[in-house]
């Protein structure tokens, strides 16, 4: 029977991991990776301790990218510190006071009024806020595709312990 709360709490965490990647304010490639160290405990686990080595080596690399994308996005296109403060500051004012557009209208415009309390030129700063929106928006992307990666390797090892447990079963 702890198998099938493993499963099911798995799952959960995967989904949450995927929820996360979206959401700021939830680490998702950690809780996505909890799933697997989950799955790793049970005594006859399917998830091996490479698996999960590698797994972990690049949730940590995935997580560093998250917060280093998104600044190289803004920098590439010309941003200034406080454009890329702005852009930091508006994808947190985005996500809580105006949901789920102000995901990507914040950095937007966080990094363009950083870039102008900078001294920039509208222009100038709207390129920036470009390339911070496509900053995030390549971090998200990584970010998802290693949770959906981590789900499709959760399902391949729990169809094991699934099947195991219907033949227990019937």
């Amino acid at each position: 029977m702890p198998e099938v709360a493993v499963l099911i709490i798995g799952l959960l965490l995967n989904g949450l991991g995927i929820l996360g990647c979206i959401l700021p304010a939830l680490p998702g490639p950690l809780i996505s990776w909890a799933s697997l160290f989950l799955f790793f405990l049970l005594p006859e686990h399917e998830v091996g301790t490479t698996t999960l080595i590698i797994t972990g080596v690049l949730m940590v690399i995935v997580t560093a990218l998250d917060y280093i994308v998104p600044v190289l996005g803004a920098k590439k296109f010309g941003s200034s510190r406080e454009g890329i403060w702005g852009g930091m500051i508006g994808i947190v004012v985005g996500l809580f006071f105006f949901p789920p557009i102000g995901i990507i209208l914040g950095p937007l415009v966080g990094t363009i009024v950083g870039d102008m309390i900078a001294g920039g030129t509208f222009t100038k700063a709207l390129n920036s806020g470009i390339g911070s929106v496509l900053g995030f928006l390549v971090g998200t992307s990584i970010k998802l595709i290693y949770c959906i990666a981590v789900l499709v390797v959760f399902t391949i090892k729990a169809g094991g312990a699934i099947g195991s447990l219907f033949t227990q079963w019937f």
